[in-house]
């Protein structure tokens, strides 16, 4: 309990250091704060503008985490992103091979527009992801730690873009979608903005600190009932067997296994961003989104019908408790 306590004092002040800079995405800033204390890797979709980049320099800055950003194109190379080895000749004319690290050996990574990348690239990226280690010329390279990357999607333009499989999806703890602010929030941004000097935010937190907050989130303790909970949402969510008639109807495929580990380390995780000492109702409630959407697919007739992912989890998560 003094742990959580303390823990949470400091994500506290974690959220006030970010509200100095990003304005109006509170729901986005804790949910990404909830990714990164449950471990995982998060999806951010949004359009351009929205202060994604931002985000993620505020969030390396705040927690004293090394944050780099590559920008995803058709011809981007894994290479590019994991590092190659490269020949180089000593004062002595010896010869050998000497690996340069890529932009990947970072605590926090932004793939800005990661469905412009190619297949493979994508590939490379996501299989880092899984496995934290990079494997270049036969010889295993661990990546640092804590390790997160934090990919950005436009939903607008599809041309010259590459959707990433639902497997790859699949290792995305969340999908985060990011609106827009609201007019008061937009305001304080625009005067913050373009003024002669602007606010930077302090570090709160170190690497081994979030890495203590992580051991933290899996100690804590999980009540019978939201443990029950989470596999009645995510059961519910998978057409084959489910008791809902919309689901049977409107979904193609539902979520697997990790779906229901994703939701559990999540509601711990946004537990400990509150200060609390479990999870609760509210907190799969809250995450059901983010969480599923990415890992359910509609019909070919749902979608005809204008029908959404986001309104089929609305009406399971509305049946929690």
């Amino acid at each position: 309990m003094e742990a959580i306590e303390r823990t949470g004092s400091e994500l506290k002040a974690v959220r006030q250091q970010i509200g100095r800079v990003i304005f109006g995405q509170q729901e986005v800033v804790d949910d990404t704060l909830v990714v990164l204390l449950a471990g995982g890797h998060a999806l951010l979709h949004g359009v351009p503008g929205l202060a994604k980049t931002r985000l993620v320099e505020t969030l390396g800055r705040v927690l004293g985490l090394d944050a780099r950003r590559v920008q995803c194109t058709p011809d981007l190379m894994p290479a590019d992103i994991l590092g190659a080895e490269v020949l180089e000749e000593d004062e002595h004319g010896k010869r050998r091979f000497r690996f340069l690290p890529g932009p990947i050996f970072s605590q926090v990574l932004m793939a800005d527009e990661i469905n412009r990348a190619s297949p493979r690239t994508q590939s490379a990226l996501l299989q880092a992801m899984q496995e934290s280690k990079v494997s270049i010329a036969g010889s295993n390279h661990q990546l640092p730690r804590p390790f997160h990357v934090l990919a950005t999607q436009n939903p607008i333009e599809q041309e010259g873009t590459y959707p990433l499989p639902e497997a790859q999806l699949d290792r995305f703890l969340m999908r985060i979608d990011v609106g827009y602010p609201d007019r008061d929030a937009e305001r304080r941004m625009l005067i913050a903005t373009t003024g002669a000097a602007e606010e930077v935010p302090e570090a709160v937190m170190d690497a081994t600190r979030l890495i203590t907050a992580q051991a933290l989130v899996r100690r804590m303790p999980v009540g019978e009932k939201v443990v029950e909970a989470v596999l009645d949402l995510v059961t519910a969510a998978r057409p084959e067997g489910s008791k809902e008639a919309s689901v049977r109807q409107h979904v193609a495929w539902g979520p697997g296994p990790r779906a229901s580990q994703a939701l559990l380390m999540a509601a711990k995780a946004r537990a400990l961003l509150d200060g609390r000492l479990s999870p609760s109702l509210d907190d799969l409630a809250a995450l059901a989104g983010p969480v599923l959407h990415h890992r359910m697919a509609l019909s070919f007739a749902a979608r005809a019908e204008g029908i959404s992912i986001g309104d089929i989890i609305s009406r399971l998560a509305a049946r929690l408790g």
